[in-house]
């Protein structure tokens, strides 16, 4: 079993939410000021005093002590601190946000409602999730810093823009700190401009002789004063080439070779660990160092797994108590990880030395955390080992807990992979998976892509009977994407209910959409049976099966008048998402016209207002890959918006569904309802201004970017577009918004509620 407190585990309940993300609580605390260090008193008491900079810039090349520092400022600090250790799979937004959120909720609460946008896999980052956090941030009363560690980690454009925006939401009192290798992703000509930024750089973080001196008496050194400013000299009062010329001193090595070797660049360090410092130390020790560089962190256990060598625990504990360079990640002293400078030149001597030995430690790393019960660990040292078997069978595993928990940008990392090693023949239920998340959030060129993927899987082989569950879950698929008309719409949900019956699999999404073909095939009360059969075997689990189901009711309700039922089961479908935390779902845009429609009839125009603004900001999530939502969806919502005499919202909305239509022409009555507003809208004599209600989905998708600091360059890189049809999309936008710039759009947005903040 798995001790210590680096692995501790901070899972948080998310209220309202059945999805909990699986934090690792080491990166949520402040590193431990080390015995042996030197205390940079200077720097910590200019953090220190009062600053009206809200932003802290600590930025220097690895091994200049920038950790250290804040650690100590933290420690000496009366203010509270939030902290984040950044780490590579934190490329993810919904990761990354989490791992703030959760810093800043241990000072101060930030509400449910940041909780429930992180864990909502269909919600924006920049128009969800960002906005939430900022204002919580901006609303605490408590002066807190909030720091984020080797931040020159993240290369995620949509977590580097939101910690641009997030620079913008810093309360009084406190601070923003960002420490790395390289400038923020931050607008720092803008801050240093208004007097915002504080910046710490390598000539602020170089040793003083003094500090220099201090740092070589605690390493075990004697040296006279010439020879200290010697070194002092050619290290250029580099920490950490100080401290390795220290560990050359005590191994025997001379005070030229030192000061040559240790000059503070990279290059020759790298060159003396290998060739010099590897060479003078024990051989036991040569091979713990350079075979555990492999691991991002290490413990006793999980050292003598990937070693294969008793006794890997006792060499990790005494060197963590002679070498400065093995970092503690907790308050027990069982778990490390190596200064990120050292452990890259120990891996770079292993690669030398020995390169086929780093995938076999990988993969040895991989069962220890398999075995401890730690399968996404396992699945990462999976991936750099290259094991497309294994790699393959976990993502499988751990695809549904990770859609629930909102981490669509780690899924996609994982396929791609996957897809990229040639390794998705093997496990088609990934392909699978693959489809159905990229038809939940929105891409509906991806979702085809995959769903050929399982399409060849099934026709180009022979059957596969150690495949039912895989199969079964095809047909779903199919019968979901809907790419060959309703009645094979209705024959695919059939093969899934037999094939997963048969796998005693039960699956509320099976009898929704054959409801759904029965009633667009003409087949209302069937399909009616088939919506409660969903609904009686729906649970927790799939909430959007469950309010979809309740919004068809609903609609064959309203068709026969009956609007009391009608009214029930639309709030109901609306309560369902709100519990589930998942107000910002693909089935969003169907519940919220669903109850529009209710309103409006009820006369309650003001609510129905309110939610085509909330449907609108949702329905980019909508495309063709869901064809049957899609449609649906628009053309309830066309009512509507004929129903308050708003022509331009109607006729944007009838050509996104003639849109929808020219791709998945077979969609039943739909098909005759969509004609027939077609119709009525030629007849509509109205005002035919584009107001807000006339954005479209391209507009839609563009609108929440806007309030970033991205340019339209880096927003069409995010959007595979092109910046000149970005451009012309936000001056539409803007005309729409009645705005005469970006600014002045988000302003306006925000007031419609079509963004948040």
């Amino acid at each position: 079993m798995i001790d210590g407190d680096a692995r501790e585990r901070s899972g948080r309940s998310y209220p309202r939410s059945g999805a909990v993300l699986d934090l690792v609580a080491s990166k949520l605390r402040r590193p431990l000021a080390r015995p042996g260090t030197v205390l940079r008193l200077p720097l910590v008491e200019r953090l220190a005093r009062p600053d009206p900079r809200p932003i802290v810039s600590v930025v220097a090349p690895s091994g200049y002590g920038k950790t250290t520092l804040l650690a100590q400022w933290a420690e000496r600090n009366g203010q509270s601190f939030a902290w984040v250790s950044v780490d590579e799979n934190d490329n993810d937004p919904k990761v990354l946000l989490t791992y703030v959120a959760e810093a800043l909720n241990a000072v101060q609460p930030v509400g449910e409602r940041v909780f429930d946008a992180l864990a909502s896999p269909a919600s924006s980052v920049p128009g969800s999730v960002v906005p939430r956090l900022g204002n919580a941030f901006a609303s605490m009363t408590k002066p807190v810093a909030l720091v984020l560690d080797d931040v020159h980690i993240l290369h995620n454009q949509e977590c580097r823009a939101a910690l641009s925006v997030l620079a913008d939401h810093v309360p009084d009192r406190s601070r923003l700190v960002l420490a790395g290798r390289a400038e923020p992703p931050l607008r720092t000509g803008r801050l240093r401009a208004e007097g915002r930024i504080l910046e710490i750089g390598p000539a602020d973080l170089s040793l003083t002789r003094e500090e220099a001196a201090g740092l070589l008496r605690e390493a075990g050194l004697v040296l006279g004063a010439d020879e200290v400013t010697e070194l002092h000299r050619r290290t250029e009062g580099w920490p950490t080439g100080l401290y390795l010329a220290a560990l050359y001193l005590r191994e025997g090595g001379s005070l030229p070779g030192a000061a040559a070797a240790f000059g503070g660049d990279d290059r020759l360090v790298s060159e003396y660990v290998e060739s010099e410092f590897l060479a003078r130390i024990p051989e036991r020790q040569r091979v713990f160092l350079t075979r555990t560089a492999v691991l991002d962190r290490m413990s006793g256990p999980l050292c003598e797994a990937v070693l294969e060598r008793p006794g890997s625990g006792a060499d990790l504990a005494g060197l963590a108590r002679s070498n400065l360079l093995l970092v503690p990640l907790d308050r027990r002293g069982q778990w490390y990880r190596y200064h990120h400078l050292f452990r890259e030149m120990l891996l770079a001597e292993l690669e030398r030395a020995n390169p086929a030995l780093i995938p076999v430690l990988r993969r040895r790393a991989a069962d220890w955390y398999l075995r401890n019960s730690l399968p996404e660990e396992a699945l990462e040292y999976s991936i750099a080992a290259s094991d497309v078997g294994t790699a393959g069978r976990l993502v499988e595993e751990l695809t549904v807990p990770t859609y629930r928990e909102g981490r669509v940008t780690t899924l996609q990392r994982w396929f791609r992979w996957l897809e990229d090693q040639d390794g998705i023949t093997g496990h088609p239920l990934t392909a699978v998976w693959a489809a159905i998340l990229a038809a939940r959030t929105g891409r509906p060129v991806e979702a085809d892509r995959w769903a050929d993927v399982v399409d060849r899987w099934q026709h180009q082989t022979e059957a596969q009977p150690d495949r039912p569950v895989a199969a079964a879950w095809a047909a779903v698929l199919r019968a979901l994407l809907c790419r060959h008309g309703v009645k094979q719409m209705s024959a695919d949900a059939d093969e899934a209910g037999r094939r997963l019956t048969a796998a005693g699999i039960v699956a509320p999404v099976v009898p929704l959409v054959k409801g759904i073909a029965q009633v667009l095939d003409g087949d209302p009360d069937d399909g009616d049976a088939s919506f409660e059969n969903a609904i009686s075997i729906g649970d927790v689990g799939a909430p959007d099966v469950l309010a979809m189901a309740l919004c068809e009711r609903s609609l064959l309700a309203m068709a026969l008048h009956d609007w009391g039922p009608a009214g029930d089961l639309a709030g109901h479908a609306g309560a369902v998402l709100h519990q589930g935390g998942i107000e910002d779902s693909y089935v969003t845009p169907l519940v919220c016209a669903v109850q529009a429609r209710v309103h409006m009839h009820r006369g309650a125009t003001a609510a129905a207002r309110q939610q085509l603004v909330d449907a609108q900001r949702l329905r980019p999530v909508l495309s063709y890959a869901l064809p049957h939502i899609a449609v649906q969806a628009r053309i309830e919502l066309v009512r509507v918006h004929l129903a308050l005499a708003d022509t331009a919202g109607a006729r944007t909305l009838m050509r996104e569904i003639d849109g929808v239509l020219k791709r998945r022409p077979d969609l039943g009555t739909l098909v005759s309802d969509a004609q027939a507003l077609r119709v009525r809208l030629t007849q509509e004599r109205g005002p035919n201004v584009p107001g807000p209600s006339a954005l479209t989905t391209a507009e839609l998708r563009v609108l929440p970017l806007l309030a970033t600091h991205l340019s339209f360059r880096e927003i069409g890189a995010e959007l595979f577009l092109s910046p000149n049809t970005v451009k012309s999309q936000a001056i539409s936008l803007y005309r729409k918004l009645a705005a005469a710039n970006r600014s002045q759009a988000v302003i306006r947005a925000r007031g419609l509620g079509l963004l948040e903040g």
